[in-house]
């Protein structure tokens, strides 16, 4: 859908002609999809798309199965997001709530490195990576080996409702919610231990959450991969027009060369023109640039907004060039600072390494230190303190002054700790657990405990009546420490 701006309708209003809207007429805001039968195509391109397709689909869908041996009494599944237990397992790693600062870690470095993508090569992820291509180019796939190639497609579409048409376009559907369904089904299983889930949905004894979001999921992948496709790209995503402020002229995109292109000619008027003497570029007009793009692009007519970067026109055009006899790359991945370039006969430019990459890769680079710094002295125990709000003090009959907590002991290892609790900061000051030994406290594996303390003192309080107070649990087998600082409150 191309919008139609005011300007451009007022100027048709203005000067009516023949074939020109009028005044009084209706003008659509936005033009009607045109679809879109994208061809088949062979090169190194597409080879490149297919092993990302295959290897991308194949860890999303079957990575839920991997098993992980983390213990007895821990899940056994290698990715898990135990939201029940409030915990993110990823192979050797477990990430609980309060660690969510590694979530984000992970976010800022996959900005960072699409950011780094996009100053080298424009929206290469889009035309590779994204999900939205991945599952498009599956759709399409399917699309291709049911209804076949291009010129089949058109003339099926365009045909009427018949029995083959029926037939053909009931399968595609059907493999296509198919694949949409277990699409949503695989998602879930990220949450829940992927075995036992399964035996649970073929039963129909899983939680109906589950099925809810398979629905939800399995109608957005169907819409967007089926039916919307290219619209996704154009108007819904955003990083089209974000990326536009993050590039510069030495980022590579699909070009069309236009000096070697230009002027067009058939093959026989180009071998005639060169002939004579007169110009005549390599490009044939033959458009198969066009007929294998998914999103319908026509890159001889520059960068455009639709254009995602998937190099399929070059596959085509080098197809081709090598036919006709011609050099290959007439359209290729190119620099606009080494168009320039060429253009003004000046030597090939070519830098991928210039302070906009260098600044991405030190940044990925800090990042990624920051966060292996933080999980190698990632600590394995805890503590944390919470006073007492009323009273916040109460005073003995012998004159002392006690303070009740409430503390709450992390245990982060896959085994059982005993922990000793000790206070420090308080003068002449006795810590007792209430219920328990303050010396042998027992916690059990991936497990948090909460405690109940009250801290007494007989000594004299100075005047400020508040006093730094600190608690410091120990593991008695391996020394390790964790401590936490709170108040303690007199008259």
């Amino acid at each position: 859908m191309t919008a139609l701006t005011k300007p451009e309708a007022n100027s048709q209003a203005s000067n009516p002609g023949p074939n020109v809207v009028g005044p009084d007429d209706d003008i659509p805001l936005y033009e009607s999809r045109k679809k879109i039968f994208p061809q088949a195509v062979h090169g190194r391109y597409r080879t490149i798309k297919w092993a990302v397709l295959i290897v991308s689909l194949a860890i999303y869908y079957f990575l839920p199965f991997v098993r992980w041996d983390r213990g007895a009494d821990a899940p056994n599944q290698a990715v898990l997001l135990d939201l029940p237990a409030r915990r993110f397992y990823f192979f050797f790693l477990e990430i609980w709530p309060q660690e969510f600062y590694y979530v984000a870690g992970l976010l800022i470095l996959a900005a960072l490195v699409l950011f780094l993508m996009n100053a080298l090569a424009g929206r290469v992820w889009c035309g590779y990576m994204c999900p939205q291509t991945v599952w498009t180019d599956l759709f399409m796939a399917v699309e291709r080996l049911v209804e076949g190639d291009r010129r089949e497609r058109i003339r099926l579409d365009a045909a009427p409702w018949n029995l083959e048409k029926i037939v053909r376009r009931t399968l595609t559907h059907s493999i296509w919610l198919l694949i949409a369904w277990w699409t949503g089904g695989a998602w879930v299983l990220y949450f829940a231990d992927a075995p036992t889930l399964v035996k649970e949905l073929v039963t129909f004894q899983a939680p109906m959450v589950a099925y809810i979001s398979i629905g939800i999921l399995t109608f957005t992948t169907y819409a967007l991969a089926g039916h919307m496709r290219e619209q996704v790209c154009t108007y819904m995503c955003p990083w089209p027009r974000i990326q536009a402020a993050l590039t510069d002229e030495y980022a590579l995109n699909v070009t069309y060369c236009f000096d070697r292109g230009e002027p067009r000619a058939s093959v026989k008027k180009a071998a005639a023109a060169r002939a004579a003497g007169q110009p005549a570029g390599d490009c044939i007009d033959c458009g198969q640039c066009v007929n294998v793009c998914p999103t319908g692009v026509d890159i001889r007519q520059g960068s455009q907004l639709a254009c995602i970067q998937c190099g399929l026109c070059i596959d085509a055009c080098n197809t081709v060039m090598k036919k006709i006899d011609r050099p290959g790359e007439l359209i290729t991945y190119e620099s606009e600072a080494n168009m320039e370039a060429r253009l003004a006969g000046k030597p090939f430019v070519q830098r991928l390494i210039r302070p906009r990459t260098l600044l991405y890769v030190a940044l990925i680079g800090a990042v990624c230190a920051l966060m292996l710094t933080t999980l190698v002295n990632r600590a394995t125990e805890g503590v944390s303190a919470l006073h007492d709000r009323n009273p916040l003090f109460v005073r003995l009959s012998d004159g002392s002054v006690r303070n009740a907590y409430t503390l709450r002991l992390t245990n982060k290892q896959l085994q059982d700790r005993t922990f000793a609790l000790s206070i420090s900061g308080v003068p002449g000051g006795r810590l007792d657990v209430v219920g328990d030994q303050a010396g042998a406290l027992t916690i059990g594996p991936d497990q948090t405990r909460e405690l109940r303390v009250l801290v007494t003192t007989q000594d004299k309080l100075p005047a400020a009546a508040s006093l730094p107070l600190t608690f410091q649990i120990r593991d008695v087998a391996t020394g390790r420490e964790a401590s936490v600082t709170d108040h303690f409150i007199g008259p």
